[in-house]
């Protein structure tokens, strides 16, 4: 009951519109299966050009392979797994844990998209991943990194989120 309850308020947290936020293209993914993240960038900072876009990846997301992108650089930041975690055979214990792209610049009247592909955590008890996000401007940087609380209303610097579905057959292995 807990679960259901947690998983209605932070589906009311997603459900409001979002357009000046940093936002995941699809905010839904099969746990266990291989997921595209998709991140938009709407705008700059305060009428500023983005120059570097850097995403936290959440614990038990592994085999994080970016996405080249034309006029940006992407680095990718390696550290230990808080514990081990199989694929393909596999024991992997350590991998991705931030990507960042940086370039451009990106005109605060444009938007764009940066991704990466991923294996996501195949675990019931996961019900949502959330992946902080720094956008770093020409005069400045905002923090996409609040977490909702169930009851707390509007944040005004959400992190992108990803919830989870987990049943029967929701095992996609799609590269």
């Amino acid at each position: 009951m807990k679960k259901s309850i947690l998983a209605a308020a932070l589906a009311v947290a997603f459900a409001a519109p979002a357009a000046a936020h940093v936002t995941l293209d699809k905010g839904e993914a099969a746990g266990g299966g291989y997921y595209k993240a998709v991140f938009r960038v709407p705008h700059g900072c305060d009428g500023a050009a983005t120059t570097r876009i850097s995403i936290r990846v959440p614990e038990g997301v592994i085999a994080v392979k970016p996405q080249p992108k034309p006029g940006w650089v992407e680095t990718t930041r390696i550290a230990e797994y808080a514990q081990a975690y199989e694929n393909h055979g596999k024991v992997l214990n350590e991998g991705v844990v931030e990507v960042t792209w940086e370039g451009g610049p990106l005109a605060d009247d444009r938007f764009d998209e940066f991704a990466f592909q991923a294996k996501l955590p195949d675990d019931p008890e996961i019900m949502m991943l959330f992946f902080p996000v720094t956008q770093s401007c020409t005069t400045g940087e905002i923090a996409w990194d609040q977490l909702p609380v169930p009851g707390a209303g509007h944040l005004p610097r959400p992190a992108p989120g990803l919830m989870l579905t987990h049943g029967e057959g929701g095992h996609a292995h799609h590269h």
